[in-house]
């Protein structure tokens, strides 16, 4: 069940940096984080592989999970081995700054991390929740079945046979080529937006226990029967918490971000300056015509 708070999408786009507003919000404690392997008497930790998942994930081939577990430590292996062996390149220039980067990285994600578990507070989340719950109109569902066929004559030799009687689930089962007929052509809830116009206006003018007449839309033509009509129920605090929390700690992180962002000095040093407006230093400097 979706759950948008209506001003994440706002706050969010204000942060041209989603792709670090992503980080897990999970602790590196070490009793949580045990030890898996070790290189050359390094320690390897679960919290390693992860990581390493995440740098090289979209390179990895399809494999088992053990084989995985297998290849992300041969990986870790690896780099411990040969940063060990190459002692002299930590003084090259390219490699001082690709280091100095993923330090900065590193720690950015970490604060970004804990200020987005600092805002996960209980409080927090129900103000959310019951903000979200405030602006969330109400909307009208239906539950329906359907029989869908090819042409206006199967539709209209369908509909006679209900109206003589005929069980509507097992003739969805028999004609409807929809690939719910084997469930008797059943749509379950949905709202109006959730279905091409045509098919909505139909089914939301039907009333309980009502068939439709034949109705055409891109699809072919069907036959609609209306089980139940209501108001979209409000999704429990306890159904969208896993959503709340990921919202409200990535709102705490984007406004970490804009704040530092607005006492920090960056300067655009391959682009030219820009020159001041004298008029908007001076409103009554007269204008250059």
């Amino acid at each position: 069940m979706s759950f948008a708070h209506p001003f994440v999408t706002r706050i969010l786009s204000a942060v041209a940096l989603a792709g670090l507003l992503t980080a897990p919000i999970t602790s590196r404690a070490q009793d949580s984080d045990p030890v898996v392997a070790r290189a050359n008497g390094v320690d390897i930790r679960q919290s390693d592989l992860a990581s390493a998942e995440d740098d090289i994930g979209s390179a990895m081939p399809q494999m088992g999970a053990d084989q995985k577990r297998d290849y992300l430590v041969t990986y870790l292996a690896d780099v411990i081995i040969l940063a060990a062996d190459q002692h002299q390149l930590a003084n090259r220039s390219d490699v001082k700054h690709r280091i100095e980067f993923e330090r900065n990285k590193a720690m950015m994600e970490a604060l970004l991390q804990d200020a987005g578990k600092a805002a996960m507070t209980d409080e927090a989340l129900h103000k959310v929740y019951d903000e979200a719950i405030k602006q969330t109109p109400n909307e009208e569902e239906v539950h329906a079945r359907h029989i869908l066929v090819a042409t206006e004559g199967e539709a209209k030799d369908i509909e006679a046979q209900l109206k003589n009687g005929a069980d509507f689930a097992a003739l969805a089962k028999q004609k409807s080529k929809d690939p719910g007929a084997a469930e008797g052509g059943d749509l379950g809830y949905f709202t109006k937006e959730q279905m091409v116009p045509e098919f909505a206006e139909a089914a939301f003018k039907l009333d309980k226990g009502q068939i439709s007449d034949p109705v055409k839309t891109q699809f072919g033509w069907h036959i609609i029967k209306i089980e139940d009509k209501r108001i979209k129920p409000t999704p429990t605090f306890d159904e969208v918490k896993g959503q709340l929390q990921n919202y409200v700690a990535r709102r705490a992180q984007a406004e970490l971000v804009e704040n530092l962002r607005k006492s920090a000095t960056i300067e655009r040093l391959d682009q030219p300056a820009k020159q001041p407006n004298p008029s908007a230093l001076n409103p009554a400097a007269p204008s250059k015509k």
